[in-house]
């Protein structure tokens, strides 16, 4: 089984990537993150003539995930369990937005994610950041006894190793103590982080800049994280990022993370 996840910055101007994607890497089930599209917008059509049932959470122009599975799509879930939600400067109220959604798949529970990026430390959508995850752990909590796996864009960089330069990031998001801390307590939960192998330089950095060269310079983060159950952990062959998705004309922001579990 075949299991990958990819934040693809807008299905609709990744579309024939998404589709040449699909073709050639197969995945039997794909978690995508940041669709920026409503649920009735997404392409499913042209991905179902991939042999690819569908099931969105997005509801406009921003955020919103998905699952593509060829093993079933039973038991879908949008949300989390107590979400919080996120209110806007100019808000009156607070809104759940579309970033979590699961199904199981194969005989397992996959939720595809995405983590609030939480703009500035001190910022109210740091706060909900932290929020969001608590919620996932507590969500995901519950579901212990039964195989799942929760992959997607995390926003978090587990070690300092996982950026490009650590001294840059000093008192920014995505390496801060209270952020590493809420990702970790997913761990307790029992789930294991599931670690891609490196198929160039030292990381498997999974995320890099449009912006003065990111990609060519390698000024990367590792944010799309995957973790499993114990069972399925011990069934993983080989967990590698696509760094050639990350190339050309057109790519994506982010790689694809792809996991091959012996099922």
């Amino acid at each position: 089984m075949r299991i990958a996840t990819w934040n693809v910055n807008s299905v609709g101007a990744r579309l024939p990537r998404l589709l040449g994607w699909l073709s050639t890497a197969a995945p039997d089930v794909l978690c995508l993150q940041e669709l920026k599209c409503a649920a009735e917008a997404f392409p499913a059509e042209e991905v179902a003539e991939l042999g690819y049932e569908v099931a969105v959470h997005g509801t406009g122009r921003w955020n919103g995930v998905a699952l593509l599975s060829k093993v079933g799509l039973e038991d879908v879930r949008r949300g989390l369990v107590d979400e919080p939600g996120y209110g806007a400067e100019d808000a009156l109220l607070e809104t759940t937005e579309p970033r979590a959604i699961s199904a199981v798949c194969g005989g397992v529970r996959i939720w595809s994610v995405y983590v609030p990026n939480g703009r500035e430390v001190g910022h109210a959508h740091y706060d909900y950041k932290l929020r969001w995850l608590e919620a996932l752990r507590s969500t995901v909590d519950k579901e212990r006894g039964a195989e799942r796996a929760v992959l997607g864009d995390f926003n978090v960089a587990p070690a300092d190793e996982d950026v490009w330069d650590i001294e840059r990031f000093a008192g920014c998001t995505h390496v801060t103590a209270s952020e590493r801390q809420a990702l970790s307590a997913l761990l307790e939960t029992d789930l294991t982080e599931i670690r891609p192998r490196a198929l160039k330089y030292d990381i498997p950095f999974t995320y890099w800049d449009y912006r003065a060269l990111g990609f060519q310079k390698n000024k990367g983060m590792r944010i799309d994280l995957a973790y499993t159950d114990r069972a399925l952990s011990d069934a993983v062959t080989d967990a590698y990022v696509d760094r050639e998705e990350r190339k050309g004309k057109g790519a994506s922001d982010h790689a694809p993370v792809v996991l091959d579990v012996a099922r």
